[in-house]
Order: C-alpha cells, then sequence, then structure tokens
C-alpha cells in the first residue's frame, strides 16, 4: 500500500475513534468525570511505559527528564490537557456533547488566530473571512440565547494552546504523552485512593466489568494519539486537515440522533456560520498546497 493511503487510513482511524469516544465515556456515566480521568492517566502510562520498552524507545524520555526547561514545558501542557479531557468527559455525561463537538469545530480556527500572534504566522484573506465567520457564529449564540458556549470555547482554547506548547517542544508524541501522564500520575493516585469517595472509586469493589471499562482509558487515550501522529507523517497537512472534521461530525451525530440532545435554532445557527467557516478555511488550505505542489513539479 503506498505511503499515503497508509496515512489517510491511520488518520480515519485516529479521528473515527476520537469521534465515537462519547459513547465508552457514556458506558461510564455512573463513574465521576474526576475518576475517569484518574484513569486516563493511570492506565496512559502503563500503555506507553510499555509501549516504549517494547520499542526500546526508554532513552527518548531519559533525555527529556534531564532537561529541566522541556519538563517545565511539559508540566504545563500536561495540565492543559487534563483539564481538556476532564471537561470534555464532564460535557459528554452530563449531555452537552453539542457544544464539545463545537469546540473541536472550533480548534482549527483558534490555531490559525495563536499562530499569528505567538508564532507569527501571516492570515490569508480567507482565512481572514473564517475567523470573522466564525466569531459570528459565537456571538449568534452569545444574543440569542444569553450566554457563551463556554464548554466548545473552553475545549478549544485549552486544547488550541497545548497543541501551540507542544508544537515548541522538541518531543516525539509517544514520549512527550508519556511525560505528561508521568508528571500527572502523583496527582491522579492520590485523588483516586485520597480523596474520591464514590461508589466506584474502590476497585476491588467494582465488577470485573466496570474495571476493565476503566483499564480501557488507556487505549482509548493512546491509539488514536499514535494512529494521529503515524499519520500526520505520512499525508500533506491540507488531507489531514480535513479528515479531521470526522471527529467533532461523529460527536454532533451522536448528539442529536442516538443521545437526543436538543438543538435550538440560536445553536444550529452557530454551527452553520462554523461549518461555513471551516469550508473556506479548508478550500483555501486545499488550493495552496496544489499551488505549492505545481510549483514544485515545476
Amino acid at each position: 500500500m503506498p505511503s499515503e493511503q497508509k496515512g489517510i487510513g491511520y488518520a480515519l482511524g485516529a479521528f473515527l475513534i476520537w469521534g465515537i469516544c462519547p459513547i465508552y465515556f457514556k458506558w461510564l456515566a455512573a463513574v465521576p468525570a474526576g475518576e475517569i480521568l484518574t484513569h486516563r492517566i493511570i492506565w496512559s502510562c502503563v500503555l506507553l511505559l510499555c509501549l516504549l520498552l517494547g520499542t526500546r524507545q526508554w532513552y527518548k524520555v531519559q533525555q527529556v527528564l534531564r532537561q529541566p526547561r522541556q519538563l517545565l514545558n511539559l508540566t504545563i501542557s500536561a495540565l492543559l490537557v487534563a483539564g481538556n479531557w476532564l471537561l470534555f468527559i464532564w460535557s459528554v455525561n452530563h449531555d452537552h456533547l453539542l457544544e464539545a463537538s463545537l469546540g473541536y469545530y472550533i480548534n482549527p480556527l483558534l490555531n490559525i488566530l495563536l499562530g499569528m500572534v505567538f508564532l507569527g504566522e501571516r492570515l490569508r484573506r480567507l482565512q481572514w473571512l473564517a475567523v470573522a465567520l466564525a466569531t459570528i457564529g459565537v456571538l449568534i449564540q452569545v444574543i440569542m440565547l444569553g450566554h457563551l458556549p463556554w464548554i466548545a470555547l473552553t475545549l478549544a482554547g485549552s486544547f488550541g494552546i497545548y497543541g501551540l506548547i507542544r508544537k515548541q517542544i522538541p518531543v516525539d508524541a509517544q514520549s512527550g504523552l508519556f511525560v505528561e501522564t508521568l508528571l500527572l500520575l502523583p496527582l491522579a493516585l492520590i485523588y483516586l485512593f485520597g480523596f474520591a469517595d464514590s461508589a466506584t472509586s474502590q476497585l476491588t469493589h467494582n465488577p470485573l466489568s466496570l474495571n476493565l471499562l476503566l483499564m480501557a482509558a488507556g487505549v482509548v487515550t493512546t491509539v488514536p494519539l499514535l494512529l494521529f501522529t503515524a499519520g500526520a507523517r505520512l499525508i500533506p497537512l491540507s488531507t489531514l486537515g480535513f479528515i479531521q472534521y470526522l471527529g467533532p461530525s461523529l460527536m454532533f451525530l451522536l448528539a442529536i440522533t442516538l443521545y437526543d440532545e436538543p438543538i435550538q435554532g440560536a445553536k444550529l445557527l452557530t454551527f452553520a456560520f462554523i461549518w461555513l467557516a471551516l469550508a473556506l478555511f479548508s478550500l483555501e488550505s486545499w488550493h495552496r498546497a496544489r499551488r505549492a505542489r505545481h510549483s514544485a513539479v515545476a
């Protein structure tokens, strides 16, 4: 199979898992979001440790652990991604999946602004128009419903800043995620065994099926990230940009079909503006990539 087809397959697998993972979190609706987060951290750390040792990549982690500046940056990124995970789990299990999907639609547009502000990137005309349309979409919800879509904006903002920080840390995805979960591990263990007092916090009292579901949090967290990393290396960024909308689109469909979340006119209008903004953004990226390929051939 050609490498680009493999890359598309990896990327589709990653965003398919991210898109349907709300089903998994709904199965754990009886478990508080904070406990689910601790299991994500603990079992991701275990799985990544096994992968690093199995592929003899532990030396990369050792290199990171010797660099205090990288550790500081990874501590900040770890706290951001943990907050993102916690809010996403909470929103899914409190019937806010529509707003969560909106956040991941907004994320690529927010990345444009973060690149402009912090990395000195220049916005092209259609990108400015896309950002303006997204802003109008958010304002419509504020005016018609009287409140900000805070879940969507917090998810988009935390993941966008997380990506900005990780972009500037010279660490591969697997080692970086392991160090992040390793840094969070003491907090997760202290919370789970010292403060959590729900009916599901004692693993020895849980049925085996529930404990297996909790342990699967490591797979749900780690596998799509590894697929995404593998795919991103093999396909153009413009192609990856198109595929990334699969995740929030599946979340949107799950919310309105499987979980019957109501979608008022204001929310639908907000989604319409975001979708139009993303269409312009994708079209501009596709044209730019096409021009680049033609220039390279010439």
